[in-house]
Order: C-alpha cells, then structure tokens, then sequence
C-alpha cells in the first residue's frame, strides 16, 4: 500500500483581507485520485487557517511519498481494541555475539542440558533443550527505566503493564531531514500528551556495523524538554542512542537525564518504524520483571489498523 503526498504551489487569500503563499508545498493526502478541492480543504484544516476566501494551485501533483503526519487527514483516535489490525515487529533479532553497543559485552548462549542428555531424563522420544543465556540489558531493542539513570529510580519490577501495552503512537519520519539533532518544533503540530513517540530516522539500516555509532541520529535537550513538558508516556528511536553520544556531546545525557527523571520510559534500537503510519498505530514494548535492575530487552511492535490508509 503506497503512501501519497499532494506537492504545489499555492496562494490562499482570506476573507478579512490578506494572503500567504507557499512553494513546493508537501501534504499528506489518502489516495491519488484527490482534486484540487480535496487537498485545498486539507490544506485548510492542517494549516488550521480561519476565514479562508479562495485557494488557488499552481504546479500541482500528487506523488508516491511516505507520510509526515499532517493534520486534518490523519487524525486518528487510538485504536480501539475490536478494530482489526495487523501486527508490526518492531524489534531486532538477538544472537549469540550480537554487538549492540561498541564495548558491551555480547550475548552467550551455553546450553545447560542438551537434546542428547536429556534422552537420559524422559521417556524414549521426549527431548528438551535447556539453555542458558548471558547478556546485558542493554541488549538488542531494549527499554531504559528510572533506575538506568538514577540510584533510586524505579526499576524493572515497577514497569506498571498499563504504561507500556497498546500506547497510542504518534511516529515522526524523518529519514529525509538534514540535521543530526532532532529540534523540538518537530512535534508542533501534534498532541503528543500520553502518547509513545517514536522517532523514525532510519538509522537501523546500520545496525551491526561500525557505522551505526558513527554520526548518529538524537534527540535534541530542546526537544527532550518539550517531550517531558507535554507529558508522553514514552519515547523510542531507531538510532544507537537517544542522547548524542559524540565526542563533542562531552558525555552529556540530558534525554536520559531528563525523561527518566520523569518517568517517561525509553526505548533504544527499534527497527521497522517505516512500516507504521503517523498516527493511528498503538505501542507495546513490555520488559522483563526484573528487581533492582535497570534496562532489559522487549519485543516492541504495533498494532496497525489493518484498512488505514495512511
């Protein structure tokens, strides 16, 4: 299912006097076959212009492109529990020798009983694996509680199940912007109050390799600030970290700092985030219950309306 965006020239002159203009305007729109009347109303409604007297197009095209997000077309109300949906898997895959994150250790997986031995256990034809894993938390797609930052912080076993299954999601795709920092105006335009935001960079193309801690994506401390202001119950990112982990960052952590101080959880290294649309898709990353421990990895995925047409 193809996304579609309306890009133009236009001039909107208002009732009451005055006008704007805009060139190379892009807008999301439902399907193809808009006319110049559809994508004029929506214009109106994502612009949330008053009194509008006429819009006129110039250089007008409707063109195969994914969705930002605009108003006015994609507002959606989260998803109600009986709505049919599909499932999107949102998480990365964990492998013995996994590297996550350059100088954390990797996954070890040993067995502890093998299908060979266990023959020894159980009736003739029954057999059983039984192994043993050893990771950090900070392994794979996983999820950052207050006690990752904060010695008195809640932890693991506090993750209330409410907090963390079927959030609304409001998604931000931004694999075509031009700056590594991601700025607080990015989130304008959307009530954000109660949702999960996840931020779609794209970087989770470099996952496994050198180049995924190289030039990174981040969230910016001004819109961490905006995020923690406007009350989101989470927020996940494709990206090696949510905080700039550069040299030049000089060790610096204020997503961190300031979000889990909060008690806004985190979650780190989700992949698939293009599948879902702007809005309309609800969240689900639940950790393990884990006492006086910090971090853990989640099986993250969405649940995606299943006729949406963003």
């Amino acid at each position: 299912m193809h996304d579609y965006r309306a890009v133009f020239d236009v001039r909107v002159s208002f009732v009451n006097g005055g006008s704007l203009s805009a060139e190379g305007f892009r807008l999301d729109v439902p399907d193809q076959n808009l006319s110049e009347e559809d994508v004029a109303r929506l214009l109106v409604q994502h612009l949330g212009l008053a009194l509008v007297g006429d819009v006129r197009f110039d250089r007008f095209e409707i063109v195969a492109e994914q969705h930002k997000g605009s108003r006015g077309m994609n507002d959606r109300s989260p998803l109600p529990l009986d709505t049919h949906h599909r499932l999107v898997d949102l998480s990365h895959t964990i492998r013995e020798g996994l590297v996550t994150l350059p100088g954390v250790p990797s996954p070890v997986i040993t067995s502890h009983l093998s299908r060979e031995d266990s023959v020894q256990r159980y009736a003739p034809g029954t057999t059983f694996a039984l192994d043993v894993i050893s990771l950090p938390g900070n392994t794979g797609t996983y999820f950052d509680t207050p006690f990752h930052r904060y010695e008195d912080g809640s932890d693991l076993s506090a993750v209330e199940l409410d907090s963390v299954v079927d959030l609304p999601a409001e998604v931000f795709h931004l694999t075509d912007a031009t700056e590594r920092g991601i700025p607080a105006s990015v989130f304008y335009d959307r009530d954000v109050r109660g949702k999960a935001v996840l931020l779609h960079t794209g970087w989770d193309r470099h996952f496994g390799t050198p180049e995924y801690q190289e030039h990174a994506p981040f969230l910016r401390e001004d819109g961490v600030d905006y995020l923690a202001e406007q009350g989101v119950r989470l927020v996940g990112i494709d990206s090696i970290n949510i905080d700039d982990t550069s040299a030049e960052a000089g060790g610096e952590r204020p997503a961190h700092t300031i979000l889990l101080a909060a008690g806004i959880h985190i979650v780190e290294h989700l992949t698939g985030l293009a599948a879902l649309p702007a809005t309309g898709a609800a969240f689900t990353a639940v950790p393990l219950k884990v006492g006086h421990f910090g971090t853990s990895p989640v099986r993250a995925f969405a649940k995606v309306p299943s006729l949406s047409t963003y």
